[in-house]
């Protein structure tokens, strides 16, 4: 995957092959239909340009002309305030904080549990509470087609890469969980979605 489609403006951005944050960045420049050219890094073996751009040495980096960019966080909604169309986050202040808030929990309460799980840390005890934490909030997808929206926005971008890496995590939801589920799916068919997977998170299915 070398550069995207409705190409607006060429910036670099630093990703490893299956870091869901990562991904999340690559959806964001997906919808948007901002071209960029990857290069791929082995978080084990990173290259020198990537240490000398990100005092962190990590991915997702982002290399916009002069400007350099870390946290998939800072970089996502950089891409949104820089490219405003199609917005992915609400226009007035409230409802803007509130999907801030929002993504905070999400990151709190979920992607904690996945960096445990990934790095192998008490990793049985988070997988179970995963599981447990989406099933209980499988609900919340039946009331609109997007999470807690009817437009697709950054949360989205944030929740599919997850979910999608369920399979990895040694995660099945149950029938009980079918909101979430369906929704899941729709995610996974969207066209952004498609467009940003690499090889290697098309593997993650493949091998399920």
């Amino acid at each position: 995957m070398a550069q995207m489609a409705n190409r607006r403006l060429a910036m670099t951005l630093f990703s490893a092959d299956t870091c869901p944050y990562c991904h999340i960045v690559r959806i964001v420049l997906a919808e948007k239909g901002i071209s960029f050219e990857v290069t791929d890094v082995d978080i084990n073996n990173t290259p020198e340009d990537l240490k000398d751009l990100n005092p962190y040495n990590e991915a997702p980096t982002l290399v916009d002309r002069d400007l350099v960019l870390y946290d998939h966080r800072v970089i996502m909604e950089y891409l949104d305030e820089r490219f405003p169309h199609p917005p992915l986050m609400p226009v007035d202040p409230v409802s803007r904080a509130r999907n801030r808030l929002m993504l905070h929990r999400i990151e709190r309460d979920w992607f904690t549990l996945v960096d445990k799980i990934a790095n192998n840390q008490d990793a049985d005890a988070a997988r179970k509470e995963l599981r447990d934490s989406l099933v209980g909030a499988s609900p919340i997808f039946d009331q609109k087609p997007f999470f807690m929206s009817d437009e697709f926005t950054l949360m989205d971008c944030v929740l599919a890469p997850l979910l999608w890496r369920l399979p990895q995590y040694g995660i099945e939801l149950p029938a009980v969980a079918k909101p979430l589920i369906k929704y899941a799916e729709r995610m996974f068919e969207r066209g952004s979605f498609q467009e940003s997977l690499t090889e290697g998170e098309k593997e993650i299915r493949q091998m399920a």
